[in-house]
């Protein structure tokens, strides 16, 4: 297994992928937060507070992350090379596990240079700290599980097609399902009833809760639930294809 992630890794920052992430997350979240005259602009907003981020974020995630993992297994397809590595003495956890944290490394790594803005507020607030510390921790560790979960699902379509462009697109419209989908699920009339159950089936209301600064084990354990179903479906999708 560590040979794998140490491969994938290796092969995200031997070419451009790695650090066109990197950059083009933190020129959109740039963007928006600094430049742009918007709602989301901390300088126009008059409070120190990084919630901007912490909205903008999974949106930007829900491309970025799929265009990291949509390579990981469909290349593998593409060039024959997946056959070759299911005869290799790891299994298809190891493998499939292998992968995602690979593509949750270059994640996180896009994640990391934002503590700059972290800094930056701390000092802009009157008085210097006034910053909800808690909520913005909060807030990092729901966005570094909310990814978790979006990477999983990466994986899981990755491993389904042979074609980058058709495991990007499955990625994008699962997480999108997962983030955002069941919020408006459950807003339909005729599911009132199932209104709560569906809502937490999702990951936005999880992802706030965290984002209060209230760590509750419940919401860890749904996000790592979520990672560890979508991880087996993959090594499912391995061993039908080994078969």
């Amino acid at each position: 297994m560590l040979a794998i992630f140490k491969r994938e890794l290796a092969s995200f920052f031997s070419s451009v992928t790695g650090a066109l992430v990197v950059s083009v997350f933190l020129l959109l979240t740039g963007m928006f937060l600094w430049v742009i005259p918007n709602d989301l602009n901390i300088l126009y907003g008059g409070y120190s507070t990084l919630e901007s981020l912490f909205y903008i974020a999974p949106w930007v995630y829900l491309f970025l992350v799929p265009a990291v993992t949509m390579r990981l297994f469909a290349d593998e397809k593409r060039l024959g090379t997946l056959d070759l590595l299911l005869t290799r003495p790891v299994s298809e956890m190891q493998i499939v596990f292998g992968k995602f944290l690979a593509g949750l490394i270059v994640v996180f790594l896009s994640l990391l240079p934002t503590l700059i803005y972290v800094y930056s507020v701390y000092h802009l607030g009157n008085p210097i700290g006034n910053l909800d510390m808690g909520g913005t921790w909060g807030s990092y560790i729901g966005l570094v599980f909310l990814a978790a979960v979006y990477v999983a699902i990466g994986v899981f379509a990755s491993s389904l097609t042979d074609n980058q462009i058709v495991a990007f697109i499955l990625a994008v419209l699962v997480c999108f399902l997962f983030y955002t989908g069941f919020e408006s699920l459950a807003t339909i009339p005729g599911l009132s009833a199932w209104r709560d159950t569906i809502t937490y089936v999702g990951i936005d209301s999880h992802y706030r809760s965290l984002s209060r600064g209230v760590i509750d084990s419940r919401d860890i354990i749904h996000l790592a639930s979520l990672v560890f179903f979508f991880l087996y479906l993959s090594r499912l999708s391995l061993t039908k294809n080994k078969h």
